[in-house]
Formats: C-alpha cells, sequence, structure tokens
C-alpha cells in the first residue's frame, strides 16, 4: 500500500483501496503526511452527507450582509475518503469532480486546489448494505486499485507492539511538497511520454486487449464485459517510469510495466458473469494479456 501510495504521489494519480477495517489505512496516510510535510484530511462517508460537507459553502452574515467561504476538507494534499460507497451518487460525484478539475466551484467563486491532491478512497469489499455503486466511468478516475490484504503474523504482532506502546513516534519531514512536484517534473522529463515513445506504445497495446473482440480473442471476448478506457494507457505509462525511478533503473523495462498493470487495470477490467461464476478474478485477465502482448511492435 505505501509503495503504492508514493508512486501515485509521484504520478499526480489517485488511488481506491479496497480492504477490510482495521487495517491501518488511516494511521500509514497520516504518517505519509507527517513524512512529506503535507496536509491530511479524512472524510467519513455517511448516507446524510452532502456535497457542501466535503467542498466548502458560504457563509452569510446577517448584520452585514456579507458573505465568507469556509472551504472543505477537500482543500488539503493527502485526503482519506473513507467508505466512499456509503453516501449518495451527488456526494461521490462532487470529489469524482474535484479529482478530475483540481478545483471546486463554491457559490459564484472557484477555487484551484492544492498542487499535490491525492485522494485516497475506501471502500469495504463484502459489506454491500447501505452502499451505493460506484459507477465505472467514475472509478475510472483512480489510477489504482489497490487490495489492502491482511498482515502476516510477524507484520501483525509488530503493529500490536507499536500501538502498546504509550507514545506516537516523533515524525521528521524527509521531503517537502515542493520538492515532489520537482521530482515529478525531472521523472517526467527523463522519461517523456511522446506519441513515439516505447513505453506508451507498449502500455497502450496492453490497455487495447482487455477490451473484447479488440483483435478476435476468444478468452477475451467470453470473460470480460468491459475494458479499460484510454486514460489506462496514460496512467499505466506514467505509473510505470515513476515505479522504474524508484527501483533506481535509468529505463522504463517491461516488467516495471507488467507490477503496475495489475492496480492500473484490475478496476477497469469488468467480467462478464461467466467469468464470475467460474471464480476469474480481473488479475488472472491481466496476466493472460501480458503473457499474450507482444513487448515490440514488430513481433506482430
Amino acid at each position: 500500500m505505501i509503495e503504492a501510495i508514493i508512486i501515485a504521489l509521484f504520478s499526480d494519480g489517485h488511488i481506491l483501496l479496497e480492504g477490510y477495517p482495521g487495517l491501518g489505512k488511516t494511521i500509514t496516510i497520516k504518517t505519509l503526511s507527517r513524512a512529506i510535510d503535507a496536509k491530511f484530511q479524512r472524510i467519513q462517508f455517511t448516507p446524510d452527507l452532502i456535497p457542501s460537507d466535503i467542498t466548502g459553502f458560504e457563509l452569510c452574515d446577517p448584520e452585514t450582509r456579507k458573505s465568507t467561504v469556509q472551504k472543505g476538507p477537500v482543500f488539503t494534499n493527502l485526503l482519506l475518503a473513507d467508505e466512499i460507497n456509503r453516501a449518495p451518487a451527488k456526494v461521490q460525484s462532487a470529489l469524482l469532480e474535484s479529482m478530475q478539475e483540481k478545483q471546486v466551484t463554491i457559490g459564484r467563486e472557484s477555487f484551484k486546489l492544492e498542487k499535490i491532491f491525492i485522494v485516497l478512497a475506501t471502500q469495504n469489499p463484502i459489506e454491500i448494505s447501505g452502499t451505493y455503486l460506484l459507477p465505472e466511468a467514475e472509478v475510472d478516475r483512480f489510477m489504482f486499485k489497490i487490495r489492502v490484504e491482511y498482515p502476516s503474523y510477524e507484520e501483525e504482532r509488530e503493529i500490536a507492539e507499536r500501538q502498546i506502546g504509550d507514545e506516537e513516534p516523533d515524525l521528521e519531514a524527509v521531503l517537502h511538497p515542493d520538492e515532489i512536484i520537482a521530482l515529478r517534473n525531472f521523472i517526467a522529463k527523463k522519461n517523456p511520454l511522446h506519441k513515439e515513445s516505447e513505453i506508451l506504445k507498449y502500455s497502450t497495446r496492453i490497455v487495447r486487449a482487455t477490451r473484447p473482440n479488440s483483435d478476435g480473442d476468444e478468452y477475451i471476448s467470453e470473460m470480460v464485459m468491459y475494458g479499460a478506457s484510454p486514460r489506462a494507457s496514460i496512467y499505466l505509462a506514467k505509473a510505470a517510469r515513476v515505479y522504474a525511478f524508484l527501483s533506481g533503473s535509468e529505463i522504463v523495462l517491461p516488467e516495471h510495466i507488467h507490477k503496475m498493470a495489475y492496480p492500473v487495470l484490475r478496476h477497469r477490467v469488468i467480467l462478464t458473469h461467466e467469468a464470475e461464476s467460474q471464480g476469474i478474478d480481473p488479475d488472472d485477465v491481466i496476466s493472460k494479456i501480458l503473457k499474450k502482448v507482444p513487448i515490440l511492435e514488430t513481433d506482430t
């Protein structure tokens, strides 16, 4: 989870976290925000939430008849949207619009959000009672979907030991927002994604292969109802070049693209009922695609 958040941070992407409550999502994000000297906000999504609870509102003084703007929690660097699928569509749309536009409108005025603005939205994979399904078009705005698994025995024991301790660790910032923006620019210049970029070409071929009837692949046509949108090609290439940089590689290799393909594509590959009845997971489909798609265009 931490690696994915860091990659999203340098790729300017948002993350959908799927996992059970109590797996340390909040404390992980809070700790990271302190390590990068960033602002952190958490919103607990509930059915009675309204859009202004997220974006903010205008407050009118009855005596002076002047209005002031009260900015909402969306004006931050790292925003944890806890159980996003528990709020109605109107509220989800308010958050997802701010993710896309990087600005919000309060009253008659538009306000730009922070240059570093990452949404980490959580949803419980089992509990569906009282939830509102996120539409595919809105889910597509998240760069990654990360599955937060239960920790190992050793990890869980270490967590318990730390939680029993009396004091919260005193963390110092090791990176600042301006430095993150500078690193984003450096990584982008190091491996530019122009139309002749092999990274982008390979990413695009992988994404196109997720779509049924795109190249006559019978397995994909039977198992996949909808494939990934063109946005996925960009996300995959951007994530792979950041992962390559963090891995200490001078260039982006196929293994970097393969590693990033799962979190980028698993929420974009919508399976058929037949695939679900067979217990097939989107990751299974992605694995088959990665084995099938040639690395170089000349191989086809």
